[in-house]
C-alpha cells in the first residue's frame, strides 16, 4: 500500500453550540487540514494521486471556509463545528470527489486547530 498526504491551511472563525467552557463564543483558528490518500498500485506515472489533483479537490472543499464564520456555511449552519465534525466532513467530500477512481481511496483526514490540537477521522 502506498500512501501520500498533503496539508492545507485556512483561517476561520466558529463557535461550538452548547459548549460551556468558552468555545461557545465566536473565536478563530488557523486551521491545518491533512488529507491522506492511498492506493495498492501506483498509476502509470508512479503516483498514488497527483498532488495537484488532490490540492484542487481539497481546496474546493475547504476553500469556502477561509476567512469566514464556519457556522454560517452548510452543513455547519446546522451541524456543530468541532474539529471532529470538520474532519469527517472533509473525508466524505473527498470520497465523493474521488468517485470513479477505484484505485485511490481516502484513508484519513486530520483537522488541526493549532499546533497541539488535532482531530482525525478514518472509518
Amino acid at each position: 500500500m502506498h500512501t501520500v498526504f498533503k496539508d492545507f491551511q485556512f483561517a476561520a472563525a466558529h463557535a461550538i453550540r452548547g459548549h460551556t467552557r468558552g468555545c461557545e463564543n465566536l473565536h478563530g483558528h488557523n486551521y491545518r487540514v491533512r488529507v491522506h490518500v492511498a492506493a495498492r498500485e501506483l498509476d502509470a506515472l508512479g503516483m498514488v494521486l497527483d498532488f495537484a489533483d488532490l490540492k484542487a479537490m481539497v481546496e474546493e472543499v475547504v476553500g469556502p471556509f477561509d476567512h469566514r464564520v464556519i457556522n454560517d456555511i452548510p452543513p455547519f449552519d446546522e451541524r456543530n463545528t468541532t474539529a471532529e465534525r470538520l474532519s469527517e466532513y472533509v473525508f466524505e467530500e473527498i470520497v465523493r470527489r474521488l468517485a470513479g477512481q477505484e484505485r485511490v481511496r481516502v484513508t484519513r483526514v486530520e483537522v488541526w486547530e493549532n499546533e497541539t490540537s488535532c482531530a482525525a477521522y478514518e472509518p
